[in-house]
């Protein structure tokens, strides 16, 4: 059985070996990673959780999404296979889009990172009130040494 110490280092040595592919400028896994970590991308992924969706509900969902953003990051998304896309033979047209298997994993893995930002918002609100704070004091700070010189 491995240690503690020579797990970490195997899981790091993975983690490197892994980084060292998606961080060169021409992999394509980096397409992917765009799709799935796009700001639209991510929410419209953790509402299809929820289940099969029409265009107009996952635009109620997702506040704030254009037409047009919608339709780019579902096109993603599909093209990825993420999701699943079933256009029914009616008038007028009638189009739902729900998780394939595939996407219901990174869905799932994602809805974690959206839980614990939602979780540690406070702790992320405090921390950008500090740096606000910080910034305001050396501005002031540079005025004051301008107006001395």
């Amino acid at each position: 059985m491995k240690t503690s110490k020579s797990l970490r280092a195997a899981l790091a040595a993975q983690t490197e070996a892994r980084r060292g592919k998606l961080l060169a400028a021409d992999c394509p896994s980096r397409a992917v990673l765009s799709h799935v970590t796009s700001r639209w991308g991510v929410l419209v992924l953790v509402v299809l959780l929820g289940g099969t969706h029409r265009f107009s509900q996952l635009r109620r969902e997702v506040g704030g999404v254009s037409e047009k953003m919608l339709a780019q990051t579902l096109d993603g998304l599909v093209g990825d296979g993420f999701v699943a896309r079933h256009a029914l033979p009616v008038i007028p047209p009638h189009v739902e889009y729900s998780l394939t298997p595939m996407g219901e994993e990174v869905a799932a893995r994602l809805e974690v990172l959206v839980d614990w930002i939602e979780d540690n918002f406070p702790r992320i609100a405090a921390a950008r009130a500090e740096l606000e704070a910080q910034e305001q004091a050396a501005g002031k700070a540079e005025a004051g040494a301008r107006k001395a010189a």
